[in-house]
């Protein structure tokens, strides 16, 4: 045979070897963590290969805000997502989005999940795929430290609270009985409060954990808490299926190892996971 032949057929069989190999490792366990996160994200269906894109507000203290130091989004739901997107091995990138418009951009797939403290609703859930749960949270009368006078709703009866005229709270104290004074906020109803105008006031109780943190000294504590519960969640729309699956592994892990615990510790006083 001869010797131009013989060479240009052993560069066959060798160009032959070298792409068998490329495959073998491109389809192993041993494969690096960025290309595992690659072929997640070509599995999850992800905006940015690799990457986990979260709408958030950035403007919803204590669970998506800037910091005022550094200038650093930080909170409760950021750092629940960037736990997720570690198990995951995937990048994160935030986008920030007012909320009227958080839904309709996840509909047009600028983004993979909502990390804003979305409730799961009958009505959601026939849009949206939620993640399992990563706050709980309940209502709660918040009356001024050592008011025994009312341990209960029914205790509202002839009482004075002070309510936002919108909010479910309002119709909760009215359909407890209670006269209700009309304030803006949370802030407001505080101060009337405090001040003894009011008996009590009925709010989230992640606001007055979030209160108490922050102001410690603030001699209020809470004197009943309703039997029902709301649930935030991760919200996805119901073409990510694989993502959610994942996500909830990932949380139940992050419960598991008290990451979730530590995380409301350091934003509540105390883990709001459960």
């Amino acid at each position: 045979m001869p010797l131009a032949r013989t060479r240009t057929l052993l560069g066959l069989a060798a160009a032959s070897a070298a792409v068998l190999a490329l495959a073998a490792c491109s389809s192993g366990d041993g494969g690096s963590g960025a290309g595992d996160a690659e072929g997640a994200g070509d599995a999850y269906g992800l905006v940015k290969a690799g990457t986990l894109t979260v709408a958030t507000e950035g403007t919803y203290r204590p669970f998506s805000y800037h910091d005022e130091g550094s200038g650093d989004l930080v909170g409760y739901d950021v750092e629940v997502a960037e736990a997720v997107a570690d198990k995951l091995g995937l990048d994160i990138a935030f986008q920030e989005t007012q909320w009227d418009a958080i839904f309709a951009g996840l509909d047009a797939g600028r983004f993979d999940v909502i990390a804003n403290q979305v409730s799961i609703t009958p009505e959601r859930e026939e849009q949206y795929l939620f993640s399992e749960p990563y706050t709980v949270s309940r209502g709660v009368i918040v009356v001024n430290e050592g008011d025994s006078s009312i341990s209960s709703f029914d205790d509202l009866e002839g009482k004075t609270t002070a309510q936002s005229l919108t909010s479910n709270w309002y119709e909760l104290a009215t359909e407890s009985g209670a006269q209700v004074e009309s304030v803006e906020g949370w802030a407001q109803a505080v101060a009337l409060l405090q001040q003894g105008r009011v008996d009590a006031t009925i709010n989230d109780q992640l606001t007055f954990l979030d209160y108490v943190k922050a102001t410690p000294d603030a001699a209020i504590e809470v004197a009943a808490e309703t039997d029902d519960t709301s649930l935030s969640a991760l919200a996805f729309t119901k073409k990510k299926p694989a993502l959610v699956d994942a996500v909830d592994e990932a949380l139940a892990e992050l419960k598991d190892e008290g990451v979730l615990a530590e995380i409301g510790e350091k934003y509540f006083g105390q883990d709001v996971s459960e």
